[in-house]
């Protein structure tokens, strides 16, 4: 394990941006007297370039200001420039120079909406973004609590696409926005095919979030944080259930990956080298994640301060780090 970085910081997320010929990793970091900023290493961790003042800052018309960066997602392959960045308060914000500045997305923040957008648990905040790969001019955001966004056209305008996604603490069970989004998940083979782990429910569209089904039979439970998609097998999907909302542990305090072959038509746990009994922790959205190999390799850290991984598509996993903080996100990418 490398050496400690970032000591007595906060790091709300990860980003690496496998484009570049030695990819770039950007770090979301909090420093208590400083305030919040994004910092970047092209050297791999050795070195971190920090600017002096955060790259992303909110206009002064929006009347807010930084309080975390919650995502940051490299635009699709033709695009090496453009890096997105979710925010709290919930705000999409555009790169076009790699990530070295970034301009807020106006349309999404002027959005009627925005007036009735909720927070989740840990605050109001757009934490996925999910670039189409063969059209830039495509864009999908998710955010708790707000629902899912999506643009057709470079971010000029916004439509929310919740249809068929349930609602638990709303008077209307199908609003047309207002859902508490925990992540979204695509295959880049197969981009039209979406998964949602959501505050309550697990849903798959076929027609990038026109219209949701739901596709929770045969877990343990439809509560949970983060949904991987395999990076070669359309319709190979995990998830990391836990209780309920009032009880954010596994199920039976076992540590369970949950699998499907068929894009959610059956589901069954992978736990091979996992902790069988009394693991009450979870995993929340960012700490899961594949590392885009192949083969793939697959890593979730939990809230317990340790990190598993799985060469082999999660049949059996191992146990690479322990005694850490609350892990938050974990990121995996291969180099040559």
């Amino acid at each position: 394990m490398g050496p400690l970085q970032f000591p007595m910081e906060a790091v709300y997320a990860v980003g690496v941006d496998p484009r570049p010929a030695v990819p770039r990793i950007f770090v979301s970091v909090s420093n208590e007297h400083w305030g919040p900023s994004l910092v970047h290493s092209d050297d791999l961790g050795a070195t971190w370039t920090e600017p002096p003042r955060s790259p992303i800052t909110f206009p002064e018309f929006t009347g807010a200001s930084l309080e975390r960066v919650w995502q940051i997602q490299p635009g699709p392959a033709d695009t090496p420039d453009v890096v997105y960045a979710g925010t709290q308060p919930s705000a999409l914000f555009r790169s076009q120079d790699g990530g070295a500045s970034f301009h807020i997305v106006r349309a999404l923040w002027d959005h009627p909406h925005r007036a009735h957008w909720a927070a989740g648990y840990g605050g109001q905040a757009i934490h996925t973004i999910v670039p189409y790969p063969d059209d830039p001019a495509r864009v999908l955001v998710a955010m708790s609590a707000g629902g899912v966004y999506r643009t057709w056209d470079g971010g000029d305008s916004w439509q929310p696409a919740n249809q068929g996604i349930k609602v638990s603490f709303l008077p209307e069970e199908y609003p047309e926005y207002g859902q508490c989004v925990h992540k979204v998940a695509a295959h880049t083979g197969r981009p039209q095919q979406l998964f949602a782990q959501n505050h309550g429910g697990v849903y798959r569209s076929d027609d990038w979030g026109g219209q949701w089904r739901p596709i929770a039979d045969g877990l343990p439970a439809d509560f949970g944080f983060p949904v991987v998609a395999h990076p070669h097998r359309p319709g190979s999907v995990y998830l990391f259930p836990l209780v309920a909302d009032a009880r954010r542990v596994p199920p039976d305090g076992a540590c369970r990956v949950y699998h499907s072959e068929d894009a959610g038509g059956s589901w069954h746990p992978l736990s091979k080298g996992l902790p069988e009994r009394d693991f009450w922790v979870a995993v929340l959205r960012d700490a899961f994640c594949t590392d885009g190999g192949w083969p793939a390799g697959f890593y979730f850290g939990t809230r317990g301060g340790e990190v598993y991984a799985s060469a082999d598509d999660g049949q059996a996993w191992t146990r690479i780090a322990a005694h850490l903080p609350d892990v938050l996100c974990v990121r995996a990418v291969t180099v040559p």
